[in-house]
């Protein structure tokens, strides 16, 4: 399996932001060819050490890296990206990485 994981950093106005993620954002990205899986973070997301400077995670889950790297190249994944300035003014940081078990 393969993720990409989103971390937004904490939004001016957090109210906003996760009206347009839950009904916006999250409908164009689960379009994404290959999806396998969508989780997002619930509450605060926090450290060892306390508050973090991000407000949500979120975790997509794909086949392969060739499929999440196909994927992100999409039109779907194109528009996915391109929305993201519609509504993470805190800015957002991408990771993606192939998984096994452990």
């Amino acid at each position: 399996m393969a993720q990409l994981v989103v971390m937004y950093k904490t939004p001016r106005d957090p109210a906003a932001f996760d009206k347009y993620y839950a009904e916006k954002h999250i409908p164009i990205a689960k379009k994404l060819p290959g999806l396998r899986k969508y989780e997002v973070s619930t509450g605060p997301v926090a450290t060892p050490a306390g508050p973090s400077g991000y407000h949500l995670i979120a975790t997509l889950t794909f086949d392969n890296l060739a499929a999440l790297q196909s994927a992100l190249g999409s039109a779907e994944g194109q528009a996915a990206g391109a929305d993201v300035a519609n509504f993470a003014t805190g800015g957002a940081e991408l990771f993606f990485f192939d998984t096994k078990a452990a």
